[in-house]
């Protein structure tokens, strides 16, 4: 009777965890793309060691799956799988850092999981913990929701038109642990974030706008030989979205401030402190077959003649998300998949063309044209100048930049691109000599996108 009745109990069990297994719904979408791409020259130097060009296809699937437990409890999930160059050498396992996700370099080669998080809708707010992607807010500009993930605990409550927010992520743990080993009790990189968006719709504008708050403290450089230093960052982030008519405009000011290296006691070296800010706008005005609009930013330079104060560079960056340009100033393409496209002194200042935007004043002014639903074709013409020369520098100018692109819908989820993009590189790259020589580059790239 005994093993009847366990029989029993072990079925009922059985049954109960199908029960609540079956009651999850997966809702799954993606991304899948493959491209290939040709760039000139690897560096706009005029060298003959600098004489190189590379042409590949290269490949991403960055999927997500949300476990739905109910209407308001779900797990959320994101992996990185097959991002390869078809062919190309794979990387060293475990040493490669990865920019654009949390795994290495290798992982993403293969399947690394960047994002996992319980996001639970409860009474009082939203609660989001666990894993997620950091230093998103207000527009694209400065976001970095391609690059790594981090912990965090997130609580968004809704106040009519108003959403609060509260949050704290852990950038950096060197904590005493299994897999860490360490003399020191406080060596962490803490973030904590405060932020209210407010959202508006009337008759003539609709869209949002917001303010953040950002707090970081960072304990990384204190274990340095003795006296290290600690690091405080305050910024602040408003922000606005708007629709006017057949307008869409969109800005961004960021002022980051506090101390870049604040010495423990016993040290006789000065404080530096941190003073930067940013600016961004854009605009686009939709007139029905033709689009027209612009973009601008401004990213405070690094000024050499004050050795107290830090006031840019590459303290504060246009971010990951944003690729204003095919070459210049791109993440996703040139700079992740390509490397760096150096100039002479690539140790001061911008070591490369591409990459994220710091030190700069940008303007881009662009034409689009839908001839037929499915076909979006643009032509971008840009300029780019730094806010600072580093020392000795004989120019500011990045150079300018025309981009032409087509994009093809071929289906509601499947999409081709074909672009091309010239560069006339700035002098700027001349480094500190004016009889560097420089060439030009230019870029086609053709990516066909699947989306779900």
């Amino acid at each position: 009777m005994k093993r009847f009745l366990l029989v029993l109990m072990s079925l009922g069990l059985v049954m109960a965890f199908s029960v609540s297994a079956l009651a999850v719904d997966v809702k799954v979408s993606g991304e899948y793309y493959a491209a290939g791409l040709y760039l000139n020259k690897d560096s706009v130097k005029d060298l003959p060691s600098s004489d190189v060009s590379t042409a590949f296809y290269f490949q991403r699937l960055r999927m997500g799956t949300d476990f739905i437990v109910s209407p308001c409890l779900k797990l959320v999930n994101r992996f990185d799988a097959m991002e390869r160059i078809w062919g190309g050498q794979r990387s060293t396992p475990g040493i490669t850092a990865d920019s654009q996700g949390a795994g290495t370099r290798a992982e993403n080669e293969n399947v690394a999981v960047d994002v996992m998080y319980i996001d639970y809708v409860s009474p009082v707010g939203q609660f989001l913990v666990g894993y997620m992607p950091d230093y998103i807010w207000g527009t694209v500009f400065g976001n970095r929701s391609k690059g790594p993930t981090a912990g965090q605990i997130k609580f968004v409550m809704p106040v009519g038109p108003v959403n609060l927010i509260a949050g704290y992520a852990k950038e950096s743990d060197k904590s005493l642990s299994a897999v860490t080993t360490s003399t020191f009790v406080d060596n962490d990189y803490d973030s904590y974030r405060l932020a209210g968006i407010y959202n508006f719709k009337n008759d003539k504008v609709a869209g949002e706008a917001g303010v953040l708050y950002l707090y970081e403290r960072s304990a990384t450089n204190k274990p340095i030989a003795p006296p290290g230093f600690m690091t405080y960052k305050h910024s602040i982030q408003p922000y606005f979205k708007a629709k006017v008519g057949v307008v869409d405009v969109q800005g961004e000011f960021q002022y980051v401030f506090g101390d870049a290296k604040k010495w423990e006691d016993g040290s006789s070296n000065a404080n530096i402190n941190l003073s930067a800010y940013n600016l961004f706008l854009d605009a686009t005005a939709d007139l029905g077959p033709v689009y027209v609009g612009g973009s601008f930013a401004f990213l405070s330079g690094d000024d050499p003649g004050t050795s107290g104060t830090i006031e840019g560079g590459g303290t504060i960056t246009a971010g990951y998300d944003w690729d204003p340009c095919l070459i210049m100033f791109n993440n996703d393409v040139v700079n992740y998949w390509v490397g760096a496209v150096p100039g002479y002194d690539p140790a001061a200042g911008r070591a490369s063309v591409a990459g994220p935007m710091s030190n700069a004043w940008f303007v881009q002014g662009r034409v689009g044209v839908k001839a037929i639903p499915q076909l979006d074709a643009m032509i971008s013409v840009s300029y780019a100048k730094a806010d600072k020369k580093p020392v000795g520098f004989i120019s500011d100018a990045y150079g300018w930049e025309v981009d032409i692109t087509g994009t093809y819908k071929i289906t509601n989820n499947l999409s081709y691109m074909l672009g091309v993009g010239y560069l006339w590189a700035g002098d700027y790259y001349k480094g500190t000599s004016g009889s560097n020589d420089l060439v030009d580059d230019y870029m086609l790239i053709n990516k066909l996108t699947l989306s779900f």
